[in-house]
């Protein structure tokens, strides 16, 4: 007997999407700050667009971008993402942009808000914590977050430790 609602065998996956390993469907991953959670204690995210130039994206396809030393700040009522190095594109002519210029990111009035309040009045740091593209758009993952102290990343990493060998055991 037949079950309902199902397909006959086929693959549920969309053509494009993404394959394991990867961060979601239809996403592709440019750039990580995996030391951003090391260093910051990360309380909430959003995602953010970025206004580029055409030879920032090719770039970003290509996989050639950093946001390592990168950081977001408020000017003028907007959010920028400053010291973010998109190489230059290869095949570009003269004119090719400027890989540490500040780019400004794309937000809703009330997220603009809410980033500013918690730059400014709660001394929280935002940082850039994933670059990616999504459809075919530059997609920034922004994290709001308190910088940790030494002891504090110690902390971290032995419950991490802790939490690795507990898995370890549970395994065997």
């Amino acid at each position: 007997m037949a079950r309902k609602g199902r397909g006959k065998g086929r693959s549920k996956a969309k053509p494009g999407a993404a394959s394991g390993g990867e961060s979601a469907p239809g996403r592709r991953s440019v750039a990580r700050n995996r030391r951003a959670t090391y260093d910051y204690e990360i309380l909430e995210r959003t995602e953010a667009g970025l206004v580029l130039s055409g030879s920032e994206i090719k770039s970003l396809r290509e996989g050639r971008a950093s946001i390592q030393e990168a950081y977001v700040r408020p000017r003028d009522g907007e959010m920028w993402l400053v010291g973010a190095h998109i190489s230059q594109y290869e095949a570009a002519n003269q004119n090719n942009h400027d890989p540490k210029r500040d780019r400004k990111l794309l937000l809703h009035r009330r997220e603009i808000a809410h980033l500013q309040e918690a730059f400014e009045q709660k001394a929280l740091t935002i940082v850039p914590m994933h670059l990616y593209i999504a459809r075919g758009l530059a997609k920034l993952e922004i994290g709001v977050g308190r910088g940790r102290r030494r002891y504090d990343k110690r902390a971290a990493m032995a419950a991490r430790d802790a939490a690795r060998r507990m898995r370890a055991a549970v395994r065997r």
